[in-house]
């Protein structure tokens, strides 16, 4: 069962944050370019209804404390995605490390200022 539809993020330029999106999504696991005009959008899969990560532009976009969190099987994994984090222009980059024992994470925002983490707990 799914847990959620999409994600649905604002950002106050949308082409200030393009190849962030476009080297972040596919990396994460949303690997179809939907193609959309005004729209950064990356499904999860091929087929018709999959979960989607949109991003459009609403200029007076201001970022508040709020943290989108993806998971990673591994580690290794939280690794490897911090690395492409740090490729694809990730900002305020903490980690990766552990947090707690157990919880392994890596922090970043993009340029609007929107908080994301990629964590694995074992």
């Amino acid at each position: 069962m799914r847990c959620f539809d999409h994600i649905d993020l604002r950002v106050r330029n949308l082409e200030e944050v393009r190849s962030f999106y476009e080297i972040l999504l596919p990396a994460i696991g949303f690997t179809k370019d939907a193609k959309i005009d005004g729209w950064i959008q990356y499904e999860r899969a091929a087929d018709a209804g999959a979960e989607f990560f949109g991003v459009t532009e609403s200029p007076n976009h201001i970022a508040n404390e709020c943290r989108i969190a993806f998971w990673a099987p591994s580690v290794v994994e939280v690794n490897r995605l911090a690395e492409v984090v740090r490729r694809a222009g990730g900002c305020s980059i903490e980690g990766p490390e552990f947090e707690v024992p157990g919880y392994y994470a890596v922090f970043f925002e993009d340029a609007s200022g929107n908080r994301f983490e990629i964590c694995h707990r074992e």
